[in-house]
């Protein structure tokens, strides 16, 4: 229908039919891609399907080379982003509520320039080069999200999709040569080539080569990487006194540790370790207190290792500490926690976000941040171990334990409380982290909590004895094998990293460079107008 001026009235016509069947097919497009991009949380635990990991990014990847432009791939990307972010970190919705949903559309931006990316070498039907450069590029460039998204204001590296082969032997080696940047690169790398055999027949030979390059890499760092030489061993305890709610609760909690710690008598132990916020005063501002402490270490015969969750009594603020207290009394070492969690130990932007504090647990009084790293000698024998504390959060950072390993540290200790998010899948990642911060650095890490999941893990990487879960309140005792080795992920650090961004920029390069070896410089011109005279 035609109004008076000869222009089609809006919503008239079949035209308007095919729009709205667009607009529908769009928006349940998008929801396929949250769905998917989803996917790749179960390869973490809780459910653990560590097999899952190296085909859960297929389904996406193959929608994202199927839009039909760039402005729906990088849809595509946004919403699985979303997905993604919503899945693996699902746990926090009951304590930030709405503010997830908002930070996973904010962050979920990151997967847009990846999508377009992977659309523009694996979309259609691919050339040889371009297929080539996918196996390469697409890693890469999923590596430089991870990277920015381990930025501590954007949540830290929680739920990188290499430390979903936490529990794998080859990807411990890969770890210990290029950290869990490495494992998550050949993971990428694994479903790329799988999307080149699915969706490229004409191109599987590239699909089975890639699939090849990979079993190469992980097969000589299965066999060519040995496992750090065991140099004597350490008996540690962790006290894990549980839940205890309530005004009193943190007396409760204390008086509990305590007596576990009591009952560990007579074991010959080098240490004792309480997990995250065991204690509620500083013991520096409470001399009863310390003489507590001191008296526990004194019955042990063994240092103790505490973390304090108070103001200090000698400057402003709230810390979370790590002290160590020695049968002689405290040895004066302190660690003050750097890095803290966003929104549950800070608000970033007071000013702008402090109205988070109405809609979810958030911080009402930002925690104080440590100003570096501490290893603590313990105060036993000849050559005294050397002790390196993080705190919780801290174990989710590559960096931080490799610092404390090269400036001396022979076991990495971390204080963790995951009592907020005690039913969830939260515990069990935590825990899983210590072992990729273990083969890493070829040191064995102790993940200590209040609540559990509390676990020890080897020099190797590899659990040592059952974890105690969330729903046990006790003390146990682990004797870990010691090592002097240096892995290469603490001799060249973060390497994996500087590759993806030389492979990602020449990529781009390449792509600049055609562009302007086009006609017209790759820009569309107009049609030349024909002049008649």
């Amino acid at each position: 229908m035609r109004n008076p001026f000869g222009r089609a009235e809006p919503g008239a016509g079949p035209d308007a039919g095919r729009g709205a069947g667009t607009r529908r097919a769009g928006v349940l497009r998008s929801l396929l891609a949250v769905v998917l991009g989803a996917l790749p949380a179960l390869a973490f635990p809780a459910p653990g399907l560590w097999w899952w990991a190296y085909v859960c990014l297929v389904p996406w990847l193959l929608l994202v080379r199927t839009a039909p432009g760039t402005r729906r791939a990088a849809l595509d990307g946004w919403c699985g982003g979303i997905g993604f972010l919503l899945a693996a970190h699902h746990w926090l919705l009951p304590n930030v509520h709405v503010f997830l949903l908002v930070m996973a559309a904010l962050m979920g931006l990151l997967w847009v320039p990846w999508a377009v990316l992977a659309r523009a070498l694996l979309g259609g039907g691919p050339s040889l080069r371009r297929a080539v450069a996918a196996l390469f590029a697409v890693p890469s460039g999923w590596l430089l999200i991870e990277l920015v998204r381990s930025w501590e204001g954007l949540g830290g590296p929680w739920g990188l999709l290499g430390a979903s082969q936490w529990d794998v032997p080859v990807a411990l080696r890969l770890a210990s040569v290029g950290g869990v940047w490495l494992v998550s690169l050949l993971v990428v790398a694994v479903n790329t080539a799988v999307v080149l055999l699915v969706a490229a027949p004409g191109l599987r030979s590239v699909g089975v080569a890639g699939l090849a390059g990979c079993a190469l890499v992980a097969g000589t760092a299965a066999w060519g990487v040995g496992a750090p030489r065991p140099s004597g061993s350490v008996r540690v305890a962790m006290v894990q006194p549980g839940v205890y709610g309530g005004p009193e609760g943190a007396e409760r909690r204390l008086d509990r540790a305590a007596e576990l710690t009591r009952g560990l008598a007579g074991q010959r132990l080098d240490l004792v370790v309480w997990g995250e916020s065991g204690v509620g005063r500083d013991p520096a501002g409470d001399p009863a207190l310390t003489a507590r402490l001191t008296a526990l270490a004194r019955t042990v015969d063994a240092p103790l290792l505490v973390n304090v969750d108070a103001r200090r009594a000698d400057r402003p603020g709230i810390y979370k500490s790590a002290l160590l207290f020695a049968p002689g009394g405290p040895t004066g070492d302190r660690y003050d926690k750097m890095r803290l969690v966003p929104f549950g130990e800070y608000i970033p932007a007071r000013s702008l976000l402090g109205w988070a504090t109405s809609v979810g647990r958030a911080a009402e009084e930002d925690r104080r941040r440590g100003t570096a790293p501490v290893v603590m000698r313990l105060p036993d024998g000849e050559q005294p171990l050397r002790v390196g504390p993080l705190v919780c959060f801290e174990s989710a950072f590559p960096d931080m334990s490799r610092r404390l390993v090269g400036d001396g540290a022979d076991v990495v200790v971390v204080q963790s409380a995951t009592s907020t998010f005690q039913h969830s899948w939260a515990p069990a990642q935590h825990a899983s982290l210590a072992a990729l911060r273990a083969a890493e650095t070829g040191r064995p890490v102790v993940h200590a909590t209040l609540t559990g999941i509390s676990a020890a893990y080897g020099p190797d990487g590899r659990r040592v004895g059952p974890p105690m879960g969330t729903d046990v309140s006790g003390a146990v005792v682990r004797e870990l094998p010691l090592s002097e080795a240096t892995t290469g992920y603490v001799r060249w650090g973060d390497w994996p990293l500087y590759g993806a961004f030389v492979v990602v920029g020449a990529v781009c390069a390449a792509a600049g460079a055609g562009a302007l070896r086009r006609p017209g410089g790759g820009r569309r011109g107009r049609p030349a107008r024909t002049v008649r005279g």
